[in-house]
């Protein structure tokens, strides 16, 4: 089954009524119970080439793209690391995920090969997982870009995988070139501001009750990238290497910011 995945940017008002509309399908996760906010903070480590490929996919709305992040839950010594690839095809979303050691994570970074002493488990899939992102790191030559960090609402289905609700809060991005790991930001910005970005997540049809939602809170489908769109706001030139945005489609002396948000304006982008 296709996984799809619908965004929207609401105001923090407007989020309220979404969750008293959702509990009444889904249940909140455990990560968010007894939490006051019913959210938990995720950090993601992006990786990226430093002509900026998998940014410079994103803003020109290749179909068939992908994003390589570390994503975290804290900075305690025995804390898992998840090696994620996640990959858009056509409009479904795929995703690959591997978790890791974190005393493993220099290693692999630096093109180490992975093997099972690495992973949490010993699931093959993990395994495959992890071989694969190493393998995309090694041909884009990609390395730490970006951190980034949010606090997360998440609604599951307790029966199945067929529909998922969550609202990211807080979205913070800096530049981060090192997998120090850490829980604090160096010159954070926040590049949807007080907004708060819903993502409707269903597999197979879009279910009755997302469009009733959608009809009852007046949503339009917005773009909102995460990485994407806190470089654009932090300046692209501040993560490239000694490359000209030509490469990839920013025209030669046009501010780099500028071109990422004229084309992004009609872009569904994917985080």
């Amino acid at each position: 089954m296709q996984r799809l995945e619908y965004k929207y940017l609401i105001s923090e008002r407007q989020a309220l009524l979404v969750r008293e509309f959702v509990r009444s399908h889904l249940e909140l996760d455990e990560y968010g119970v007894n939490q006051p906010d019913c959210s938990y903070t995720i950090h993601s480590l992006y990786l990226d080439s430093d002509d900026l490929r998998t940014y410079w996919d994103t803003i020109n709305g290749n179909k068939n793209r992908f994003k390589l992040r570390l994503r975290y839950y804290g900075a305690a010594p025995d804390a898992p690391v998840f090696f994620e690839i996640k990959r858009r095809v056509n409009d479904a979303i795929l995703k690959q995920r591997g978790g890791v050691h974190r005393h493993a994570v220099p290693l692999l970074l630096a093109g180490h090969l992975p093997g099972p002493e690495h992973l949490l488990n010993n699931q093959p899939k993990q395994l495959v997982a992890l071989q694969r992102f190493c393998q995309l790191m090694l041909d884009l030559r990609a390395s730490p870009k970006a951190h980034v960090c949010y606090r997360r609402e998440a609604w599951i289905s307790t029966h199945d995988n067929s529909a998922r609700v969550t609202m990211d809060r807080e979205v913070l991005v800096a530049p981060e070139f090192t997998a120090r790991l850490g829980l604090e930001l160096d010159g954070p910005v926040r590049p949807f501001g007080h907004q708060v970005i819903l993502e409707l997540k269903f597999t197979g049809r879009f279910p009755r009750w997302f469009q009733d939602l959608v009809e009852t809170f007046g949503l339009f489908r917005a773009s909102a990238a995460k990485y994407v769109d806190g470089l654009t706001e932090l300046g692209i030139e501040k993560f490239q290497r000694g490359v000209h945005t030509l490469a990839f489609g920013g025209p030669k002396g046009a501010p780099a910011r500028a071109v990422a948000r004229r084309r992004a304006a009609d872009l569904e982008l994917a985080d």
